[in-house]
């Protein structure tokens, strides 16, 4: 494999690593699959829909987020939002997000040693 295979495996990695906070950030309102992905990519952050939709899944059977099913503007589409549990995660994940962001700023300022 050729650097740029590598690059694009070590790139997906870390893309995996802060899908679930994205997709958090966008969820303090509900929003359905479709349009969640949307606003994801418009921020710079697109998102397959085979790795949103099971993801979402996922989440809500963790009790991270709550959805419900919406008729009234055209096709039934489910709806989600955080839990209680969900705003909590979010926090403690952001927040850890940070520190870590801090650390590799300080890490990357002078480059390979």
């Amino acid at each position: 494999m050729g650097e740029a295979g590598s690059l694009d495996k070590l790139e997906l990695e870390l893309r995996r690593g802060v899908v679930v906070l994205a997709t958090l950030s966008q969820l303090g309102v509900f929003r359905y699959g479709y349009e969640l992905r949307q606003l994801l990519a418009a921020n710079g952050m697109p998102i397959e829909e085979g790795t949103l939709y099971p993801l979402l899944r996922r989440l809500e059977s963790q009790g991270v987020l709550r959805s419900e099913w919406r008729t009234s503007d055209g096709p039934p589409r489910r709806y989600y939002t955080l839990s209680t549990e969900g705003h909590d995660l979010f926090r403690r994940l952001a927040e850890s997000w940070r520190g870590l962001n801090e650390a590799m700023d300080r890490l990357l300022e002078g480059g390979p040693a």
